[in-house]
């Protein structure tokens, strides 16, 4: 491609990006002068707007992997692992042979062929399988064999290099590491990583407590301990630093459930307590220079919030999803608005457009224009 076809084509992505922006923050706005069901028509009337997709299947689907606007990838509860390539109009169920008995929490995938899902528990339930011929087939390259590990999310730098986590095993998180696109696995050295906090652990809720930024750039979000943390390695997992995040913590139930980062200096947190009779009034952070330091939203999303990712081709717009709605920000996670009031646990965009949710009850949703 010519230069000047390059820069037309970068041109067209952020005037999409700012035109989608645009459209979803005016239903916002009318959301909020409006309340409760009002609100939601409102939405509705508004720009793009989720559409959920029949996925005949009533699992939970906390992870999941956008591959396009046409094809997109879902795995839950049940070892339940759907695909589809014509926008959700229809899904393939492409579960590995065996699998009922496992919870998928996470799956990374590199296109409509490839893919790699993680199952989280304790023990041999923590599980990595492969596929390269879209789920026709599953190859299983690791299973957890050490009963103090439980694994709960994994990401990928590029389409062979990428990392899993545990939960803290002798007081430190567990990496795992792969360089062949997730055929074959090894535990990092933990030489590099801090100490874990009495009582912290991840949150294996939509696959993003593990993300990545760039070839190299990694970080990982923390609750339960007495304060909520986000840990970042420039190396590909060997060495880590660590920070204190705004969103509060001291509770199992509490901390940072979901990480999105746009470059390796500007990233968004999100969380809270998961559990719907408490309040989450501090359920955002951002950072600006790579996870050094955290700084709390000042407007919050008001409620807890599972999944988080940022819009293609902007530099200030993102959406975060819980149990309770979707929320847009339009300055990079300082503030948010409510858009929509469906339950999700998870989000993901791709550079084209093709923004996707998934959550309880089978559902699936695309962001339709």
């Amino acid at each position: 491609m010519t230069s000047m076809g390059k820069t037309r084509r970068m041109v067209s992505g952020v005037l999409c990006a700012a035109a989608v922006a645009a459209a979803l923050a005016a239903p916002a706005r009318a959301a909020q002068q409006t309340g409760g069901a009002a609100g939601e028509k409102a939405v509705e009337k508004g720009g793009p707007v989720w559409s959920l997709k029949n996925t005949g299947t009533d699992v939970r689907f906390r992870g999941l992997a956008a591959v396009g606007r046409e094809a997109a990838w879902v795995a839950g509860s049940k070892g339940t692992v759907l695909r589809t390539a014509d926008g959700g109009r229809s899904w393939r169920d492409v579960s590995p042979p065996g699998a009922s008995g496992l919870e998928f929490r996470d799956i990374e995938a590199f296109d409509g062929r490839r893919a790699v899902v993680l199952a989280i528990g304790e023990g041999e339930a923590s599980r990595v399988l492969r596929t390269d011929d879209g789920g026709a087939s599953w190859t299983e390259s690791f299973r957890n064999t050490d009963p103090k590990a439980f694994y709960d999310c994994i990401t990928f730098f590029d389409s062979r290099h990428g990392l899993a986590m545990s939960d803290p095993v002798d007081g430190k998180y567990r990496i795992l590491s792969t360089g062949d696109g997730g055929k074959s696995w090894k535990v990092l050295p933990s030489a590099g990583m801090p100490d874990a906090l009495p009582g912290e652990a991840a949150f294996a809720a939509s696959g993003q407590c593990l993300v990545s930024s760039g070839p190299k750039d990694v970080w990982l979000a923390t609750g339960g301990g007495a304060t909520a943390r986000v840990l970042h390695s420039a190396d590909r997992g060997l060495h880590w630093t660590v920070a204190d995040a705004t969103i509060p913590a001291g509770d199992p139930a509490r901390g940072v459930f979901a990480l999105a980062f746009r470059d390796r200096a500007h990233g968004i947190a999100v969380g809270g307590d998961y559990r719907p009779d408490q309040a989450s009034p501090s359920a955002g952070a951002v950072t600006g220079n790579g996870g050094r330091s955290w700084q709390q939203a000042k407007t919050p999303p008001p409620a807890y919030r599972s999944g988080v990712t940022w819009l293609p081709h902007s530099r200030s717009a993102a959406l975060a999803v819980g149990p309770t709605g979707t929320d847009l920000t339009l300055d990079g996670g300082r503030s948010w608005r409510t858009v929509d009031t469906g339950s999700y646990d998870t989000v993901d965009c791709t550079a084209g457009f093709g923004c996707w949710a998934s959550g309880e009850k089978g559902r699936v949703a695309r962001l339709e224009f």
